[in-house]
């Protein structure tokens, strides 16, 4: 990737800082995957937005039970690196490090899945910026993971321990071409609309305050329970999921996302959300 001047050395200094002790969370040494519990229980519906800002990115999500897991990515120098913005970028912070390599190691100690059920997680990869060329990088990177990714060969499914799912900056004509296919498209509801296979774009998600008003306080409007009925049967009658983000961290509103049949209930509370959907 060729760079401005100035950019770059923005980078690199960026890069000499995040070597500081001081900078969180890095990528995981073979050693402390060995001292990781055993894996509770897993949770179908619990959604890990922005997991990368826990202590432990991936193992706290896993030790919670959540079954997806969004990682944010920025392409820099040939690699691609985790974090909310670009001024979070750190090179021992990188997707590979945070959870492509760790989660190997988890799915050959639990039997080829990474709960031991042999059921697929997700990993929900948002790109934010330059997104045809992030997913050159992560096409490239998931060919050397193949033994752990779910893909596609010649319109055949091929299901490994992990779901890997674009979001954010989505190249879709790249995506699409692609075989074997590695990745899958993070859709939007307006794609209920068209005729995408499910195979192509298997989750929907949406900004919950987009097509809603309701926060979690008292009793759900009428109307808009029957709006997000009818968005859950429509999704689930092409075979695909759903998700919302940007909603209200409370038990109420995560009542009504589960009664409605939402498939994924995103949360920054790893404790409040398990602890509901155990209850």
């Amino acid at each position: 990737m060729k760079m401005k001047p100035v950019f770059k050395a923005v980078v690199v200094l960026l890069f000499a800082l995040s070597s500081s002790p001081f900078s969180g969370s890095r990528n995981l040494r073979a050693d402390e995957l060995k001292t990781v519990a055993p894996l509770p229980a897993p949770l179908e519906n619990a959604h890990a937005h922005n997991d990368y800002l826990h202590k432990r990115p991936l193992l706290d999500a896993l030790d919670h039970g959540f079954t997806s897991i969004e990682a944010d990515v920025f392409p820099v120098e040939g690699q691609l690196l985790v974090a909310h913005t670009f001024l979070e970028l750190s090179k021992e912070k990188t997707l590979e490090g945070l959870y492509l390599k760790p989660l190997r190691d988890i799915a050959k100690r639990n039997g080829g899945s990474i709960y031991g059920d042999g059921i697929p997680i997700i990993l929900l990869v948002d790109i934010k910026t330059k997104g045809v060329e992030a997913y050159a990088l992560l096409d490239s990177l998931l060919k050397s993971y193949d033994d752990i990714v779910s893909s596609h060969l010649d319109g055949e499914l091929r299901e490994k321990a992990v779901t890997i799912i674009i979001s954010g900056d989505r190249p879709r004509a790249e995506i699409e071409k692609s075989n074997p296919r590695y990745a899958a498209i993070d859709g939007r509801l307006g794609d209920l609309e068209f005729s995408h296979s499910a195979s192509l774009i298997p989750l929907i998600s949406d900004n919950w305050g987009n097509h809603f008003t309701y926060r979690g306080q008292g009793e759900m409007p009428a109307a808009e329970r029957e709006k997000l009925a009818a968005i859950v049967k429509k999704c689930h009658e092409q075979g695909r999921r759903l998700r919302f983000w940007a909603t209200p961290e409370n038990s109420t509103l995560w009542t009504e996302l589960q009664n409605a049949g939402v498939d994924l209930i995103g949360t920054d509370d790893l404790d409040a959300l398990q602890k509901h959907l155990q209850e």
